[in-house]
């Protein structure tokens, strides 16, 4: 199989200042996936890379750039599927984590378990001898100020996930997630988060959830998903488009279904990027921004503003 890896970097209202850097971090994430995937690694091993160059990345709300909860602490979520046996690994409210998509593939291999949470998250991190930082390595300054300004959850949700004609109003970023199609055509999906600041201490969103924030299996595709979690559950948006491809549909056509549903059914906002197991890779996002880039027969392509795509040569 021609190998294919998509990436998104958060669907929100992203203001004019983080533009650039959204759009860089979702190039390097892309290209450091598409790298492992040129050199003959898994679908798996490309998505946790891709994830990682994120997490890594203080523009996005993942690992080093999470947000803080209503107590001021950081809680991480994030999720690694594998398309081929659909396995999954997952975290959530982990702790002190740089890269929590690299504890969900250990979860992944290590355990018999799908999902860790908590204190049990973070033990199993410690018997891994995963690295830990405090939150003061964690947060950035723009986080701390948003935490500031955001101590009511509901009055976050509203201003983070409005719909295109509402005024953007949040300073630091969102939800990272990538999809890759593997040289053996083995599909995968990962998806990281810090969740929304000033969220209720222990609300886990959809990240971590199978067919929420990720989904993978190689008889249909595989997507990530962004936005308002709480919404993104409610309908089972990556599951969504699954069963949508399934029953015909295009990753394209898929991906605006689900979304649309998710406007309609619970006026919720985000995005999805989608693999097929035909290798068709799309996005698509009802927020009024969304940073992604994907690579596809040799042509690195990628956005941030609604139906705008930028070319870059490899």
């Amino acid at each position: 199989m021609e190998p294919a890896i998509i990436v998104h970097g958060g669907a929100w209202a992203i203001p004019d200042e983080a533009r650039q850097r959204s759009l860089h971090g979702v190039k390097d994430a892309v290209l450091k996936g598409f790298n492992v995937l040129r050199d003959g690694g898994s679908a798996v091993d490309a998505v946790v890379a891709a994830v990682s160059v994120m997490e890594d990345d203080p523009i996005f709300d993942a690992g080093h750039g999470a947000v803080l909860n209503m107590k001021g602490e950081v809680e991480l979520d994030a999720i690694v599927i594998d398309g081929n046996n659909l396995n999954s690994g997952a975290v959530a409210a982990v702790q002190d984590i740089a890269n929590p998509v690299q504890l969900a593939k250990l979860v992944m291999d290590k355990t018999d378990h799908c999902l860790l949470v908590g204190q049990g998250a973070n033990d199993f991190a410690r018997e891994q001898n995963i690295p830990r930082l405090s939150k003061y390595e964690l947060v950035t300054e723009g986080a701390k100020a948003e935490w500031e300004r955001y101590m009511q959850y509901s009055t976050t949700v509203k201003s983070l996930f409005s719909a295109r004609d509402l005024v953007p109003k949040r300073s630091g970023c969102d939800t990272v997630g990538a999809v890759a199609l593997d040289t053996q055509g083995n599909l995968a999906s990962a998806t990281s988060t810090g969740g929304i600041t000033a969220k209720r201490p222990g609300r886990v969103g959809d990240t971590p959830i199978i067919g929420a924030g990720a989904f993978a299996d190689n008889t249909i595709g595989a997507a990530s998903s962004t936005g308002h979690g709480e919404s993104i559950m409610k309908i089972s948006l990556t599951r969504k488009v699954a069963e949508l491809m399934d029953r015909g549909a295009t990753a394209q056509q898929a991906a605006q279904t689900a979304l649309e549903l998710m406007s309609t059914r619970v006026r919720g906002a985000g995005g999805v990027i989608v693999i097929s197991k035909d290798g068709e890779v799309a996005h698509h996002f009802t927020t009024s921004r969304m940073a992604w880039a994907h690579i596809t027969k040799g042509n690195l392509v990628y956005g941030i503003d609604p139906g705008v795509e930028l070319t870059d040569g490899l």
